[in-house]
């Protein structure tokens, strides 16, 4: 059974490691087998850089997207909206890169770490 956190804490946690750029301080919100979708991925890595487009499978593997990604984008700042609960996930509306909407989905293992994410934007 999934262990979901308090949602409004790890928004702000979550906010705050991006903003701080602090990669350990953002993976560690994150399980080893994380499962991660976003259409970035492919922007970041180029085309067929993964098995399944815009998916990485592995902490290991998003560490070295992210990396990258806070490399190329050295101004990322986000900013929360708002925080919605579901039965089994989090969603958290912010502000992204470019000035782009998000809305990123979290699923929760039983150690209450992210085993899956999806980033969308509009």
């Amino acid at each position: 059974m999934s262990q979901i956190p308090e949602p409004h804490a790890f928004a702000e946690e979550w906010i705050a490691a991006w903003n701080a750029h602090d990669l350990p301080r953002i993976l560690s919100h994150y399980s080893e087998d994380l499962q991660f979708e976003s259409p970035f991925i492919s922007r970041v890595l180029g085309a067929g850089a993964t098995a399944v487009p815009n998916r990485l499978v592995g902490k290991e593997a998003v560490a070295g997207y992210w990396d990258q990604a806070l490399a190329r984008y050295p101004d990322l700042r986000f900013e929360l909206r708002t925080v919605l609960a579901g039965a089994h996930s989090l969603c958290l509306l912010y502000q992204s890169v470019q000035n782009l909407s998000a809305a990123e989905f979290f699923w929760f293992d039983e150690q209450g770490l992210v085993c899956r994410a999806a980033a969308h934007y509009a």
